[in-house]
């Protein structure tokens, strides 16, 4: 009976430590697998900062010159929102937001918008989705343009009905066997363009560091994004 107990209690023991060392391993895997995940992802975003705003664009300290501004349902974001600021000799030229795609077909697409002091779309790029390969994939630039049609928008190019696919009758292309994933991102397009009209004079103050010249010192609560009256389609 002793003999029992005791191979129980080996085995037990064999089982305990087998348990730890799995465990461990699996942690620091996980561990150091997240940070290769998060460093692969902001090279990314770095990569699509520049290609939205070229070096020859701008001569600042893009991926640093940056300002936080109001977390908004139109950008599909949580919390306050970092966009990056691109300056030639001081001046503001661009800035680039992120936003969210919350009804792709597979779920959210994430976005890089850049737009311009007075409001055209400088360049969109997608940096993270789970779209379908071969189909709704084609929203990154390095399997097709498409994304570049955005390129010289804004809110009255074209008027706001025609913000949509073609087989809505939008202006832009939809992908073969797939309609989903390119109109989920033209309207997040469209509403980050809304969110920069509705916020433009403030946000154009904030990117020259000087206060506004019309109505009272910024704070806050001035960026709160109201509901704004734009057709959708």
């Amino acid at each position: 009976m002793s003999t029992m107990f005791q191979s129980i209690r080996r085995s037990a023991i064999g089982l305990g430590i087998f348990a730890v060392i799995t465990g461990g391993t699996i942690a620091v895997t996980q561990a150091l697998t997240s940070d290769r995940i998060s460093e692969q992802a902001a090279r990314a975003e770095a990569k699509a900062l520049y290609e939205i705003i070229p070096e020859s664009a701008h001569n600042n300290d893009l991926l640093k010159d940056t300002l936080e501004l109001p977390a908004s349902d139109r950008l599909a974001t949580d919390g306050p929102v970092t966009v990056w600021v691109a300056r030639q000799d001081g001046r503001p030229v661009g800035i680039i937001m992120p936003a969210i795609a919350p009804d792709g077909y597979s779920g959210d697409i994430k976005l890089l918008v850049g737009i311009a002091p007075e409001g055209t779309v400088l360049g969109v790029r997608v940096i993270a989705h789970k779209e379908t390969p071969g189909l709704g994939d084609r929203v990154e630039i390095r399997k097709s343009d498409w994304v570049k049609t955005f390129e010289g928008r804004s809110l009255g190019n074209p008027r706001p009905k025609r913000w949509n696919v073609k087989k809505n009758g939008g202006v832009f292309d939809q992908f073969t066997g797939a309609t989903i994933t390119p109109r989920a991102v033209i309207k997040a397009v469209q509403k980050s363009l809304i969110y920069f009209r509705k916020n433009q004079r403030i946000i154009q103050a904030r990117m020259n560091k000087t206060p506004s010249r019309q109505g009272p010192d910024v704070t806050p609560a001035d960026l709160t994004d109201d509901p704004l009256n734009v057709e959708q389609s």
